[in-house]
Formats: C-alpha cells, structure tokens, sequence
C-alpha cells in the first residue's frame, strides 16, 4: 500500500484535494471560453467520462465575462486559468471555484497581492502553477530552466501568498520533460505541506503523453506524492481521463475498477486470448469494484496465476477453467468461457459493493 505524504486539506468546489482525499483527475477544455455552449458541452463529455475537475483559459475579458453563465450549466468544480492580465483573475474569482496563476506571468506582485484578496473574499484556492518555460527572471538567470529554478520559484511564491495570510494553496511543478518534472516535485515535496497538482506538460499526442505520464506521474505516485493530477495530451478530452484514471489505479495509488491481468501473446498460447481479452475488457469497463482478474493462455503460467485473481480463466487446448478465488467453479469448452467468466466478474463486483 503507497503511503502518501500528509498534505493540506483544500476544496476546489465540493471536491476535497490533499489529506486523506482520493487523487482526483482533472482536464482542461479546448473551446474559447465565451462560446458558452461549446465549454458546456466539452465540460458535460468531462463529467460523463468521469473528471473530477475542469480548467478553462481564460485569455480575455470576454472569456472572463462568460463564466457566470458556464458555471450555472454544470456540475464539475470550474478552475480558471490566468496568464499575463492579473484582472481577469478578479473577474474570474467572483464566480469559479479556484484560480490558476503562473507567478511568471503575472507581472508585479502588486497584481498578485489584488488576486489573493478577491480569492479570500470568495475562500478559494490559488494553484500556483510553476512552468520551467516561463520562470521569473530572477529564477532562470540563477538557475536555468531547471528543477531548482521551479522550487525555487514556488517556495518564492508560496512564501508571498503565506507572507498575505493565505493558505489555500495547491502547487504544480512542470517541465516538458519527464526528469524535470520528477526531479522539481521531489526537491519541493518535503518542504511544505500544501497538494501537489502533478503533470507533465505539453506531452504530445495519446501514444508519447501516455507514455511520458505513466513513467514520470507513476514515479512520483509511487513515493506518495500526488494529490490532484492532469494527463496532458493533443487530442481529445476523454482520453486525459481514461489515462489518468488507469495510472491511479495501475500504480496502486487508487482502488478502483477491474485490473485485468492476461498473458503477453506467445506460442504457448492455446487459446485466441486477444479476442477474449478485448471482449472482457469491453464488458467489464463499466465495473467501479476494486478486482484483479486474470486470463491466462497456457498450462505454464494459468493455474498459478488463477490462483490469486478474485476472478480467472485458465485455458486448456480447446477448454479451460473458470475460477473464482482459487476454486474452480466451472470446466467448459473454450466457446463458453468468456461468457461465464463474465458472470462470475459480475457477481464478484456486486458482493463487494455490498462489502
């Protein structure tokens, strides 16, 4: 079990981040802000594919000026995103639910100081949000852009806000890169104790953002740093979920839906695994139930993996075994199986729900 660092307890919304909160996932619309019906609509695919909350830019006044009639038309806690124009967070923080700053841009701390008071009138949170690409001056010509020039930056921040009396604080330490990213969010973990946002940023498309997130947000899941995340992809919006939602569970960070375990295609197979596998994936996504669940293709490895799933399918040539929990509940022929595996997989999700 991870053991994650003790944070601050802070709600964007009705959503808890940090303490003993579960690590929420969070995305980011495409639109222009002020075309109110097409946000709604991208923030309506983010609810429904299962986000926890939802950021919006909001580059001008005219996007400022249309979040009171987005915020009426949906459910999710509403983040606005704020850069350069320090008055857009004062419009913004009558209405959204947290305000994302990036010290960097902002300008004089003047600016800042005005957008910590509209956001303790309201009692909403502040994301300090740290980009290695957009440093103050002072950090990159001392540091570079490097992992301690973003910690340094953040602590720098984190003490002005503290310095005004405000401790609604959540922090995100971003770089491009894998290392930078990992490298800045451990330098500052132990230094305070506000809720990480983690990320890397502008990761590319599905296949390298993927791939990038899974390697540098499960490393930093692993050593119980995370309270809030964001998969950062080119591409559609449901897919920052299902990956961020697959990285929580397949570090162990979160219990939550099946964890399919099947074999890697080989000669031993004696079964169309991939065919069954794609079904039972399909069939199974729905299932909200922590379970492990195996499908195994051979004599060399089913049985003792089986073992150990709440749910297995052990294939024989032509036939196999469905087991539940070690137990071998039914011998069928390899047509059948799939079938009653699933049954099983469903009455094992509905017992633990009642659990």
């Amino acid at each position: 079990m991870i053991k994650r660092y003790e944070t601050k307890k802070i709600y964007v919304g009705n959503v808890a981040v940090g303490g003993d909160a579960p690590i929420s996932v969070q995305s980011m619309t495409y639109s222009e802000t002020h075309n109110v019906t097409a946000t709604v609509e991208q923030i309506n695919r983010l609810h429904f594919a299962g986000c926890d909350i939802v950021r919006v830019a909001v580059p001008d006044m005219k996007d400022a000026l249309a979040l009171k009639d987005i915020k009426a038309q949906i459910s999710l806690p509403l983040v606005a995103d704020i850069h350069f124009n320090y008055k857009l967070a004062l419009v913004a923080a009558e209405v959204v639910d947290c305000i994302r700053i990036n010290p960097g841009n902002i300008g004089e701390k003047s600016r800042v100081r005005d957008i910590v008071k509209a956001c303790s009138e309201r009692n909403i949170p502040i994301r300090i949000g740290v980009n290695a690409g957009s440093l103050e001056k002072e950090f990159e010509n001392k540091y570079g852009q490097t992992a301690e020039g973003m910690v340094a930056s953040a602590e720098y921040n984190i003490k002005f806000l503290e310095d005004l009396g405000f401790d609604q604080i959540k922090i995100s330490l971003k770089a491009s890169d894998v290392g930078r990213t990992v490298d800045a969010y451990r330098l500052l973990r132990p230094k305070n104790h506000y809720p990480f946002h983690l990320g890397v940023t502008e990761a590319g498309t599905i296949f390298h953002a993927t791939i990038k997130s899974s390697i540098g947000l499960g490393a930093l899941l692993l050593d119980g740093i995370g309270d809030t995340m964001r998969i950062s992809i080119t591409g559609e919006l449901e897919e920052e979920i299902r990956v961020g939602k697959a990285i929580l569970k397949d570090s162990g960070a979160a219990k939550d839906g099946v964890n399919i375990i099947s074999c890697p295609t080989c000669g031993r197979i004696e079964a169309d695994l991939v065919t069954a596998v794609a079904e039972i994936e399909e069939k199974t996504k729905h299932i909200k139930a922590p379970l492990d669940i195996s499908v195994m293709g051979c004599v060399v490895n089913a049985i003792g993996e089986a073992k150990h799933a709440d749910v297995a399918i052990a294939y024989g040539k032509g036939a196999g075994l469905v087991m539940v929990k070690g137990d071998v509940v039914a011998r069928l022929e390899e047509k059948d199986l799939v079938k009653r595996f699933i049954e099983e997989v469903e009455k094992a999700a509905e017992e633990s729900e009642k659990a």
